[in-house]
């Protein structure tokens, strides 16, 4: 059973990305820090190591992909309330990310999310879904029969 997840993502300059996050709330492991990455705790069990982007090429031959102008991947973060969501992505863009040009709009009213990009153009989603709405027993016709 897999009980964590490490998410590894390639920074330009490490020490900007921590401030960045820092204005976020999130915080980091000093045993797991050093000039070349470090770990930054979303949660008990989610971690995201940000790395320089040459020790981060150490681990693949492929080459990195600028997220500023391709798309590599969506982190999404999952919040326990709308005023979560609305805090974390203010503190987001007050703390120099950037906005996702053409968002769309979500529309379904059992969940409400925001995204920005971080420093390095890392597209970042934080979403909120009504704990009832999972609750809801599934009808035939949402179920595809």
């Amino acid at each position: 059973m897999i009980t964590n997840i490490f998410v590894n993502l390639p920074v330009k300059d490490l020490d900007a990305s921590v401030a960045f996050f820092t204005q976020l709330g999130f915080r980091f492991d000093p045993q797991m820090t050093d000039e070349r990455g470090t770990c930054m705790v979303v949660s008990d069990t989610i971690y995201v190591m940000l790395l320089v982007e040459p020790f981060f090429q150490t681990f693949t031959g492929k080459p990195l992909v600028n997220a500023r102008q391709a798309n590599e991947v969506i982190l999404c973060l999952a919040a326990d309330s709308r005023a979560e969501v609305d805090r974390l992505a203010d503190a987001a863009l007050a703390a120099g990310g950037q906005p996702v040009p053409q968002q769309p709009q979500n529309e379904m009213e059992f969940m409400y999310d925001r995204n920005f990009q971080d420093l390095d153009g890392h597209l970042w989603n934080v979403m909120y879904m009504d704990p009832t709405f999972a609750q809801q027993p599934a009808t035939a016709e949402a179920a595809g029969q």
